[in-house]
């Protein structure tokens, strides 16, 4: 059994560790979103936001092109591993970004197409590989 001082201090030891994961996490998904949002730009797109809050959640990335409103998902992985990333936006996900997509419309008074977008980007040590999906779901 351990004491309390060695609970406490254990305790602690897990929070720093768990904070500093989550703070690399964090950085990160930052870092995917930048590459993210440099790949759209050289597609052609106008990224009017970045990290857009509405309802107490965010959407990563908001661009356009030509008469299409781009609501981008970003998923960062630092493996190849884990599957299609798209698998990854769950029901709740998709009712979120459909709904903020069409206050944000709104808000500037866009009236054409409105596309859902994945854009995956993998950090693979010093190098990183960027896939983009057009149209990657249609919320329910």
């Amino acid at each position: 059994y351990l004491s309390q001082k060695e609970i406490q201090k254990t305790k602690r030891k897990f929070l720093s560790k768990r904070n500093s994961c989550m703070a690399a996490h964090n950085e990160l998904g930052l870092l995917g979103e930048n590459i993210a949002a440099k790949r759209l730009v050289s597609k052609g797109y106008e990224i009017l936001e970045r990290q857009w809050h509405c309802k107490h959640k965010e959407i990563d990335i908001i661009a356009r092109k030509d008469n299409i409103l781009a609501i981008v998902e970003v998923k960062t992985r630092s493996s190849e591993h884990f599957g299609d990333t798209s698998d990854f936006i769950t029901d709740d996900k998709m009712k979120f970004l459909s709904s903020a997509s069409e206050i944000y419309a709104k808000a500037i008074g866009f009236d054409g197409e409105i596309r859902f977008d994945v854009v995956t980007v993998y950090v693979l040590g010093e190098e990183y590989k960027v896939e983009h999906l057009e149209n990657a779901f249609i919320p329910k």
